[in-house]
């Protein structure tokens, strides 16, 4: 199941996506939720056309805890070392935007990079998941794009400004539930050019590791998103650059890039 967030006439709600499509509207329809998807629910039978609706982030994450070098030809492209343990850092939740939302360039950066990820939407409160639960603990997948000030980010060495400003992690379209993770394309183009292509049978840790590892440390709540890192070829987004992430299986997050007011 496909279910996505969005507003309409001023009321937000969520919905089973209904049709085919990677994100475009047409031909798409939502079936209107009762309640939330974090717990039981049911369809209401109330339908409404995607074309009708503003898509929002599917969830508003408590956190984002994103994990860095996972793919080693990236590693390899910004001169650092594979780590042997799973490497997490955080994007706080005013990092969020969904889809067609815009990319606000930071004043603070002149050389924004795109870096197109495998997002996994946590779906239950949990900590100190054992491998063999890990994908009780999973809602699903959704698209994700961790833009980072690369300038900042060796300047200053830690991340928090140059992967947590505002609007640094576009998400969406929507959370797909029935997916197997293992061996997706993941792609990411930049008006039109294609500018990553990858798979994610090439990380370096599993989502299985990358669970294990961060709730040895902490409790996740629903909704809360891992961010599981991004194949090479990242590279600069300029003001007026459209970016879109397509990961095959979910569909694409499209978003434009501004100049931050």
């Amino acid at each position: 199941m496909r279910i996505a967030r969005f507003s309409i006439d001023g009321n937000v709600a969520f919905g089973a996506v209904e049709g085919e499509g990677t994100g475009d509207s047409a031909g798409l329809v939502l079936d209107i939720i009762k309640g939330i998807p974090f717990a039981d629910f049911e369809l209401s039978g109330t339908k409404v056309p995607l074309s009708k609706v503003r898509l929002l982030p599917p969830v508003l994450p408590n956190k984002v805890v994103a994990f860095g070098r996972n793919y080693a030809e990236h590693a390899a492209e910004l001169g650092h070392e594979v780590p042997d343990a799973p490497f997490a850092f955080f994007k706080p939740s005013t990092s969020v935007v969904g889809p067609g939302d815009p990319i606000a360039y930071p004043s603070f950066s002149s050389e924004l990079h795109h870096e197109a990820e495998l997002a996994v939407v946590i779906g239950r409160m949990c900590r100190e998941v054992p491998r063999e639960r890990v994908k009780d603990v999973i809602l699903g997948y959704t698209c994700a794009n961790d833009v980072t000030a690369r300038d900042v980010q060796r300047r200053e060495k830690q991340w928090a400004r140059a992967k947590g400003f505002d609007s640094s992690c576009p998400l969406g379209p929507w959370v797909e539930t029935d997916l197997d993770p293992s061996d997706l394309a993941i792609q990411c183009t930049v008006n039109g050019e294609q500018r990553q292509l990858g798979r994610t049978s090439q990380m370096i840790h599993s989502i299985e590791d990358l669970i294990v590892n961060i709730t040895e440390a902490m409790t996740l709540l629903p909704g809360d998103v891992i961010l599981t890192g991004t194949p090479a070829g990242v590279g600069p987004l300029d003001v007026g650059d459209e970016v879109a992430v397509t990961i095959q299986g979910i569909g694409t997050l499209t978003n434009k890039v501004i100049k931050r007011d």
